[in-house]
């Protein structure tokens, strides 16, 4: 079973000191101890008081969630904070009156962020994954760390209380899972990858049914392979048969987690080589010098591991 960890709950402690008075705790009945319905701010006042949650605010009420979140629940909300917006608008490259202009983009969104029901920072660390209102599910993670959703945001504040349920502060905003290609595509590190796989036509087998396991290569691997060939990048493109063979070895036919890696001592690629694979130091090596770096990027067909080189088949 897993337990509630130190860092989580400092974190409660944290919270306990920096928000209002009645966000934490609920209020109790003076006589009989029991909740106060209403006594405490709904979860939208909650928002409002902690001063970091604008945009979540703002895009609540474009999409027409506000009165949900305010008078409906009991929920659960993984809140991003307003640096967590900053980022992802950076990634997407575009503006927040752009996204807030996007009704169904941003209700999928926002959907994403809630689970019905109040599931406390206890119970969240009993679990492997959540099922939110937008249909999806939020794969968590615990480590040594803390709370990990989606292999990507950090959960930094916990427990904090409302009249209709509970908020988890994040440290990065959750994508609902998208197709593989989808998910590449909307990644501003992964732009080269994106742009290998649409020259050696390989893209449209990654918006399939899959499932597939896919070691993406970041920007900056890729950058450091051309300057080990001594190539640019439109050559690199251009060889469009050497291409589809580094790029087929970068794909593994069914889902595998980062769980389902570390178990593995190596697994045979699309290109029909074998990656050899080494768990140590508490990572995962490909290869033997390549790093996952970013695990559990979860899409529809499948999912992703980015990784710190480009991994070449035998020859």
């Amino acid at each position: 079973m897993r337990k509630l960890t130190v860092f989580g709950v400092l974190l409660a402690l944290l919270v306990a000191v920096a928000l209002p008075a009645g966000s934490v705790a609920r209020a109790q009945d003076d006589d009989t101890g029991t909740d106060q319905v209403g006594a405490s701010p709904n979860i939208v006042e909650v928002a409002q008081n902690a001063g970091n949650f604008t945009t979540l605010l703002a895009a609540a009420e474009a999409a027409g969630l506000a009165d949900t979140l305010a008078t409906g629940g009991p929920f659960t909300v993984f809140a991003p904070t307003d640096a967590a917006f900053a980022d992802a608008l950076n990634v997407l490259g575009i503006s927040a009156e752009d996204l807030l202009a996007n009704e169904a983009f941003l209700t999928e969104i926002l959907t994403y962020h809630v689970v019905s029901g109040e599931v406390t920072a206890a119970e969240v660390v009993e679990l492997d994954k959540a099922t939110t209102l937008q249909g999806s599910d939020i794969n968590i993670a615990v480590g040594a760390s803390g709370v990990k959703l989606n292999g990507t945001a950090n959960v930094i504040l916990t427990d904090i209380f409302a009249s209709n349920g509970v908020v988890h502060v994040i440290d990065s905003v959750l994508f609902p899972p998208d197709n593989i290609m989808g998910t590449i595509s909307k990644n501003y590190y992964m732009s080269t990858l994106k742009a290998a796989l649409e020259a050696a036509n390989l893209d449209s087998a990654l918006l399939g049914k899959g499932p597939y396991t896919v070691f993406v290569p970041s920007d900056d691997a890729f950058a450091a392979l051309l300057d080990e060939l001594d190539v640019t990048a439109d050559e690199l493109l251009a060889d469009t048969a050497l291409l589809t063979d580094v790029l087929r070895y970068h794909v593994v036919s069914g889902k595998l987690t980062a769980a389902d890696v570390a178990e593995l001592t190596s697994a045979r690629t699309l290109n029909g080589a074998s990656i050899s694979i080494e768990a140590r130091d508490g990572a995962v090596f490909l290869n033997g010098d390549v790093m996952v770096t970013q695990p559990d990027l979860i899409a529809s067909n499948g999912v992703i591991h980015v990784i710190d080189g480009v991994l070449l088949p035998p020859q």
